[in-house]
């Protein structure tokens, strides 16, 4: 009866019995049908800050990106100032009609940190996506093979982290030129060594499990063993860590606006927006404390979010 299955038959059976293996291998707790992504779930919806932290970073997300359709019809254009608005509206302390207050050239402080927002997230995200795929490629790399390869992008890890991190930055925006583009590439391809130590760390832990054995005695690549058996049971750590990586972003972004290396005036970055009120700090401090509290706010809830998932996916964890 054997002698008569196709090759693809036995393909699917040796699928088949890989994934039971797989499953065999991670369900070692009495509710087998419960999952980790689950209970993780579960887990963090008991934790206010996490909860709270969710919110708050949905609410400036929906904001920013709704911001074209009310913010500048009820408070104004964010980048633009005439000479008869400046005389008017310049530095006026918050109230009913500019609930942040204005600036120096009379342009409203709300709907500049709502529009400088946007640069401030799509810095995070595109920054910590992109040192995210480089993380994982080299901790894979470093992790899976071992070796030569462990010992060259280890090393090459350390040299990057040996430099001042917004020093580095600022060296990488002086050659590469100022814009957005740049921004989160600089941060981004700095920022990948801590994700590559976190991967190769979970590699070094997940590849000597029996369904990854098995995987490589049934002929998978490796390409398929990191992809489909060594990643997800891997994955957890690095979305803990890129979560709170975004947060990073943020702040390094700020830190390079502050010091006039990050976007181009007169878009509205949190970072310049405090550079720019130091000269009024004691006239109209409402000009750094307003976009000083939204990076705090937004850093901040990123940091507890991250913290949250990290006690989430915590499998020694248990639910009461």
């Amino acid at each position: 009866m054997n002698d008569n299955k196709t090759p693809q038959t036995i393909e699917e059976e040796n699928e088949a019995l890989l994934e039971e293996i797989h499953q065999k291998s991670d369900s070692s707790s009495p509710a087998a049908s419960r999952t980790l992504w689950g209970d993780a779930f579960k887990r963090l919806r008991k934790n206010k800050l996490a909860v709270i932290s969710v919110i708050w970073i949905i609410f400036v997300i929906i904001v920013a990106l709704s911001a074209d359709l009310w913010a500048k019809q009820w408070l104004g254009s964010p980048t633009a100032a005439d000479s008869t608005t400046m005389a008017q509206n310049s530095t006026l302390p918050p109230s009913g009609e500019h609930p942040f207050g204005t600036d120096a050239l009379g342009r409203d402080i709300l709907v500049r940190v709502i529009y400088g927002a946007r640069i401030s997230l799509s810095v995070g995200v595109m920054a910590t996506a992109i040192s995210t795929i480089l993380g994982l490629i080299m901790g894979a790399l470093a992790g899976f093979y071992g070796g030569i390869w462990d010992t060259i992008i280890m090393r090459l890890a350390d040299i990057f982290l040996a430099f001042p991190y917004v020093l580095f930055v600022v060296s990488l925006i002086a050659v590469l030129g100022r814009s957005l583009t740049n921004v989160f590439v600089a941060i981004g391809i700095l920022g990948w060594p801590s994700i590559a130590r976190v991967f190769r760390s979970a590699i070094l832990t997940v590849k000597e499990n029996d369904y990854v054995d098995a995987a490589r005695s049934m002929g998978a690549s490796d390409i398929r063993i990191i992809a489909r058996h060594i990643f997800p049971n891997s994955v957890a750590s690095i979305v803990v860590y890129a979560t709170m990586n975004i947060g990073g972003a943020i702040l390094t972004e700020s830190s390079l606006s502050f010091l006039g290396m990050g976007v181009v005036p007169p878009t509205p970055s949190w970072g310049s927006m405090i550079q720019d009120g130091q000269a009024y700090l004691q006239t109209a401090p409402w000009m750094m404390i307003m976009p000083g509290l939204a990076i705090l706010s937004t850093v901040l809830a990123f940091t507890l979010l991250g913290d949250g998932l990290r006690d989430a996916l915590d499998v020694k964890m248990k639910d009461a």
